[in-house]
């Protein structure tokens, strides 16, 4: 499988809110974005408990992405 790049679009807010947020720990917004994917497809996400992932599927809802 060709390991290729995609582009997606966020809202500026969000962006803004994630790099507030999050900015210390990553060089910059995709890399952060990376690791919560990654994080999330992993067998590691086993490990979220149910309440955690109605939060996340209620925000992404919210946000319009699900």
């Amino acid at each position: 499988m060709k390991n290729t790049m995609r582009s997606i679009e966020l809202p500026e807010a969000l962006c803004q809110r994630v790099e507030q947020l999050y900015g210390q720990h990553f060089p910059d917004i995709e890399k952060c974005l990376y690791f919560v994917l990654e994080q999330l497809a992993s067998d590691q996400s086993t490990l979220l408990d149910l309440a955690e992932e109605r939060v996340v599927k209620q925000r992404l809802r919210d946000l319009g992405y699900v």
